[in-house]
Order: C-alpha cells, then structure tokens, then sequence
C-alpha cells in the first residue's frame, strides 16, 4: 500500500485537545480511517498526521463520505473487526447516512468520528460555522446505530471513546458515532492528563445459553428424524466454521444458506441446500422436524413464503440470536416475529459449542443412527461457447472456471447471481450482500475486503451492476490511490433491470401494456463508457466484453494484473434478465 508520510518532525507530547483525542484513536486499535476531510475535523486531521504521524490509524483518503462508510463495511466483513471512520460535521453526516444504514442492517462493527462547529454561539464564525453546527448531530443517525455520543471534554471523551468501541464489537455489532465539537479539538491540552487504559475496561464476555434450555433443544434434535439447520449471521472465524460442520454431520441436518449472506457452510457437503436456488431447501423445512435457526436472516418471512409456496412449515423451531437488543423502532430492518418453541439470545457459536458439549455417551443427546448421508446430486452445465452471450449465469459460469484453481474471496454480486454455479469451502470464499439494500454499496464495499485481504493470498473478486458502479465510480480512485489490487467486473446491463419486471408487473395487474417498462429505465443514448470512467480513476480497464470468449480471454491478464497489485475493472456487457 502507498502509504503518505508526513514532513519533517513530529509533536513529541500532547499540546492540543485534538492530540489527546488522536491519542484515544490509537487506543482502540483501529487500523486504519478512511475520511473526506472537513473544516470541522481540521484539529483532529492535523493531530493524526503531524502529531501520531499517519501511523496506527493510517489515513484513507476517499472522495465521498458513503464510500468512507462502504469501504469501513467490507473491511468489516473480512476481519470481523471494526475500522474508523471521519465524517465532516452534519454535512458529511447526511452523506454517510445511506451507508450507515446498509452497515446497520448488516450487523458490522465500525467506529465512525465526527465533529461539529462550535457548540458555544460566541465561537463560531459567520455563516460558515453556524452552517457546520447541530444542536443534536447524532440525531441524524441514531435510529440506525448502536450508539452515540458527544462529549463535552476530554475526560469524558475517553470514557466515550471506550464505551464506543465496546458497544460496537458487541453482539449484535454495529457501526457507533462520536462527534468531537470544534472547540474540543482546538483547546490547549495538559500533556499530563491521563489517557485510560483499556485493559482496565474488559470487553463483554459472550454470553453462554442456559444449561437447562441447551438440554431440551439437544433432546429435540436427538429426537429427530428430519432436523434442518439454516446457517445465518455466522463468525467467520475458520475455528467456529469446523464445528458448525461438525454439528451438522452429528446429527445429519440439511444445512440452508441463502445468498444475502457470507458463506456460513461448505457448499459441496452433501448436506447443504441452497436456500436461494430451486425448490430443495423449501421441501426441506416442510419436511423438517425440527428447524435450528442460527442467527437466520429473517425466519419468519422464510416460514410464510415456503408455506405460501407449498405446505405449511410445521416443524418445531429453534431460534438462536441476539438480534433483539438491536431492534428499533424506526426501521423494519427487524422483520417479522418469528413463531419459535425456543428462543435463545447468546451468539450463535455458544448454542453449536454448547450442543457439542454432549457427548454421545450422555442420555440427554445420543447420536442416532442415520443412514449414510447419500452425495448431493449437482446439476453441472456445459461450458458456454465461445460465441455465448453473457448473461448472468454464463459470466458466473466464466468467471468461476478462469478462477477455478485460484483462491478466490468473491466480495459482491449483482442482482440474479446464479449461485449454483459457484461453491463456497471456506468462510472468505463469499462475503454476502449489503445489507441494507442501497445501490452504490458496491464500489466501496469491494475496496474495504480488498483492503482486509492483502497478504492473504487470496483474489478478490466484485461483480456488480452498471447502476451500482455509476453511483459510487469515483470510489475506486481510492484503491488505485493506496495500490489496492481488486478485480471489478461490471455486469453491464445498461438498464435497472429489477425496477423494468416490478413495472412489468404492474402493468400485467392492471391491464395494462408492458411495452412502456423500460421507459426512464435503461442508461442507453449515450451508453455510458464504463472503462472510461474505471480509467479515470485510476483502474486498468480494457475493451468491452460481450462473449464468454472474449471474457475468458480477458481474465488471464486481469489476474495478472490484480496479482502484481493493480485495480483492474472489466466492463461485461451482459443481457437483461435474471437466471436461476
């Protein structure tokens, strides 16, 4: 990574508030802070460069405070572990709100720093200031993250700061906002007052489900003929991915994931069932005994279609998270109240590592015998021909034989991925979606992970819409600004396709023509010049792709290119439509 020092020598004690507070930064073991500078942070800017020196947090310039908070996001879902981030006062603030929300929704950690114009009126100089200024900034976002603050010294922003970042890495994690009022960083400061210690203030310990509830779910699933499994919000940690295979083969539960989120099991076990593709994982909570929902996404809205689709799911359900001590009442991010027999509120791991415990000697969770567990039949497809068209199942189909013997992190995909086309065997191998379903995540998002996996070994990988790519574009200078290798291919579409079949739609319950559907639908006349633009941010992009020969030729030399440390953005045009 490019990494900007500054010149000449640096402050050797603390002389200003904004010092102290830079100072506090580096406490909480934040990598790295991605800003779009402001007036309001200029005390802070200068103590993060001149005072700690650029060094522990490293500074990522970006050129939009939602990129700022996307590229926060996927740093979040590579590492499990929480980046910072500085947002220029109010301003900045509603900027970074549509991001803030996906990342709420998502359930990641992230430690956002703001401030604001003077708080005392006699401070503030005309207009601008008072433009800078909010009685109540957090405000703003409060309904959509996990906690906020704006302390009034400098003692109390250590106790702020603490407090933060614990709430944050808490589950349910969440992004978190400390806004820094101009006059506090600006403040002359006692080289002597004392920093907090952090090892003086513990992190919550997880956790661990009653004892009494974990025998009743271990006797249920002892029990069963049928049990299913649907693997969620899951820890990435490859430790916690072994057991949750482990439990899955004791008691020889069908395992369901769904495309929303990151890989949570192996999708070549013979027990797994995508939950997104076909009719498997429906027939298998109808046929289930029991349901083991570990930190699911929206469970009771999976219970009423698959019941609206076909018969009813009547198994007995056993829910596990502690997605409530988030729920508010501002957003429906919450979903439906779920309809379970059990109801456990620890993380998900303690439940699998809890079941675990039982040993098959122990009358309260003896193995049954099973039969073998038969290998699941996959559809495997033809390759494309050269002179395919690319749509989305064949760019799946493409992208995934040119990667095949490559260790891949697949970081985002667009709307009709064809996921039965690509099998995931290790937590990294896909990160899952947005969360809360804004266009323009994508860009920044995909330069987060790219970020969070170097030195891996790993590719990364984003497929992402034309829309998503327009929104956010001059995101990417930022990856080719710090020599971030990521590899972008746009599925070009040239329309938002999924808003032309909800007008199909309507028109068709109505009675009216569908013919007018793509009208102030489709980014034609003039085409947009994706590789132009991936150009001008500094990407290597090369011609249009619109053939699976010309994609698979087009792919060597993008690895290449990744691999020796460059962004490289493939524009692929592809046809409108989704395909299971």
């Amino acid at each position: 990574m490019n990494i900007e020092r500054p010149v000449g020598a640096l402050a050797s004690e603390r002389q200003w508030g904004s010092d102290y507070l830079a100072d506090l930064i580096r406490q909480l073991d934040l990598n790295y802070l991605a800003i779009n500078p402001g007036a309001s942070l200029r005390g802070l800017h200068d103590s993060l460069v001149n005072y700690l020196g650029n060094d522990d947090p490293q500074l990522l310039l970006c050129l939009h405070e939602e990129h700022a908070i996307a590229i926060a996001h996927g740093y979040a879902k590579v590492t499990g572990t929480p980046m910072a981030v500085a947002v220029h006062s109010n301003v900045g603030l509603m900027h970074a709100s549509m991001a803030i929300y996906n990342a709420w929704c998502d359930r990641v950690p992230m430690v956002i720093v703001g401030a604001t114009g003077p708080v005392d009126a006699a401070q503030r100089r005309p207009w601008i200031d008072w433009l800078h200024t909010a009685r109540d900034q957090g405000k703003l976002v409060r309904d959509f993250i996990k906690w906020d603050d704006q302390p009034a010294s400098l003692q109390a922003a250590g106790e702020a700061a603490l407090r933060a970042q614990r709430i944050a890495t808490t589950a349910p994690q969440g992004p978190v906002y400390l806004c820094f009022d101009v006059s506090l960083q600006e403040q002359a400061c006692d080289p002597a007052l004392p920093l907090p210690d952090p090892a003086r203030f513990a992190q919550p310990v997880a956790a661990y489900p009653d004892p009494d509830a974990v025998q009743r779910v271990a006797q249920l699933l002892a029990r069963a003929k049928r049990p299913v499994i649907l693997a969620g919000r899951l820890s990435r940690h490859p430790d916690a991915w072994t057991r949750r295979v482990a439990l899955a083969e004791r008691l020889g539960a069908t395992v369901i994931t769904d495309l929303k989120q990151a890989a949570a099991f192996p999708t070549r076990h013979p027990l797994h069932v995508p939950f997104t593709v076909g009719q498997d994982g429906a027939q298998a909570l109808r046929d289930a005994d029991v349901i083991l929902a570990l930190d699911w996404l929206d469970p009771a809205g999976t219970v009423k279609v698959v019941g609206e689709r076909g018969a009813a799911v009547t198994a007995a359900i056993v829910n596990c998270s502690p997605e409530q001590y988030s729920h508010r009442g501002w957003s429906m991010d919450h979903q439906a109240l779920l309809r379970a027999d059990l109801h456990f509120l620890c993380e998900p791991e303690a439940l699998v590592d809890a079941l675990l415990a039982f040993d098959d000697a122990s009358p309260r969770f003896q193995k049954r015998e099973r039969q073998p567990i038969p290998a699941r039949v996959r559809k495997v497809d033809p390759a494309p021909s050269d002179d395919a068209a690319l749509s989305i199942r064949v760019l799946a189909q493409v992208l995934r034989d040119t990667t095949k013997n490559i260790l891949t992190s697949l970081i985002k995909v667009p709307l009709g991925w064809s996921n039965e086309v690509w099998d995931y065997d290790a937590p990294l191998d896909f990160l899952g979606k947005d969360g809360g379903a804004g266009i323009g995540s994508g860009p920044g998002m995909a330069i987060g992970a790219a970020l969070a996996l170097q030195g891996s070994g790993r590719l990364p990988l984003a497929v992402i819409g034309d829309g998503d790519f327009m929104f956010s574009a001059s995101a990417f200078w930022t990856a080719a600004r710090y020599r971030l290798p990521l590899l972008v291919v746009v599925a070009n579409n040239s329309t938002y396709f999924n808003d032309e079949i909800h007008q199909e739609r309507i028109a068709r319950r109505r009675g009216r023509t569908t013919e007018n559907k793509a009208i102030a639908q489709t980014m034609t006349d003039p085409a947009i010049d994706i590789p132009a633009i991936a150009r001008a941010q500094g990407a290597h992009a090369g011609p249009t792709v619109r053939t699976a020969a010309e994609l698979n030729a087009a792919m060597p030399d993008a690895i290449a290119r990744v691999r020796g440390g460059a962004l490289c953005v493939i524009d692929a045009q592809v046809l409108p439509g989704y395909e299971s």
